[in-house]
């Protein structure tokens, strides 16, 4: 029922689809004996677009998300484990064509090509189903010949591929890897993502090692967009934005992660979401 409820109420999450909404509510009230009202809801809701599409906003949101786990630190030594999270592959295009299609978010694919070459060693795992509400194609379905094309032998490799959201993620690949104190494992994905699946993993009972990809902002302070940018740039940057914030604070008033805005892990590693055995070094 969650994962049904949280797909549906996604929609909702996204700015530009409440403000896209809100100027067909105000179209139709146009014709009707409201039409004032109508009026005022539709130039409201296009003067707010049009705010979103080129002000700082969703961009500075994104940021303060991106700045809140650095960069991996390679010194530490090699991993165990490398964990990639679905969100990379369009499954409906890739069945449509016959070939892996990916989305905006392809570097959570790609990064995965250096990695495997750096720590010879490591299992790779990717965990991603559909994330479609009522099913359809699989991401995982579509990894094998892609990082086979990478070099990555595929003895190395490890598919789950019946979660369906960030929370089964972090469930499904614990069982399926079942991690042993003292492993290290490493989580790639969306840099913006990446608070909200740090939380859900320590919830969970995985420590994990955050791997940040995929960047939107270009770290100024200001968020100040770049004006060559499309407007639409805007509206993706706080769709994005909005979205994970108000995920992060779904999964924490439902006791699905540990936090309500997850950081860097005490202790060099370790924090109160994991046992003793999962933080032994």
């Amino acid at each position: 029922m969650f994962f049904f409820l949280s797909k549906f109420f996604a929609f909702f999450t996204k700015p530009s689809n409440l403000l896209f909404l809100l100027a067909i509510i105000g179209l139709v009230l146009m014709a009707t004996r409201y039409a004032k009202a109508g009026r005022r809801i539709l130039a409201a809701s296009v003067i707010l677009l049009l705010a979103f599409g080129i002000s700082p906003l969703g961009r500075q949101l994104v940021l303060v998300l991106e700045g809140r786990f650095p960069a991996w630190d390679a010194s530490r030594g090699a991993p165990d484990g490398i964990i990639v999270l679905g969100g990379a592959i369009a499954p409906g295009v890739s069945a449509a064509r016959g070939e892996i299609a990916l989305s905006g978010a392809a570097e959570r694919m790609t990064a995965v090509a250096d990695l495997a070459r750096r720590y010879p060693s490591a299992k790779i795992v990717f965990t991603g189903g559909s994330p479609g509400l009522f099913g359809g194609p699989r991401e995982a379905d579509y990894v094998l010949p892609l990082w086979e094309s990478f070099g990555i032998a595929r003895n190395r490799i490890l598919l789950e591929r019946d979660s369906r959201n960030t929370v089964e993620n972090a469930t499904m690949t614990k069982a399926l890897v079942d991690p042993k104190p003292g492993e290290r494992w490493l989580l790639v994905t969306s840099s913006w993502h990446m608070p909200r699946a740090v939380g859900v993993f320590r919830r969970a009972g995985f420590q994990i090692e955050p791997y940040p990809v995929d960047w939107i902002s270009t770290g100024d302070e200001l968020g100040v967009p770049d004006l060559s940018e499309s407007f639409a740039g805007g509206l993706h940057a706080i769709d994005n934005a909005a979205h994970e914030w108000v995920g992060m604070l779904m999964y924490w008033l439902t006791g699905r992660s540990s936090e309500l805005f997850p950081g860097p892990a005490r202790n060099g590693g370790c924090d109160k979401a994991n046992s003793a055995d999962q933080c032994r070094r």
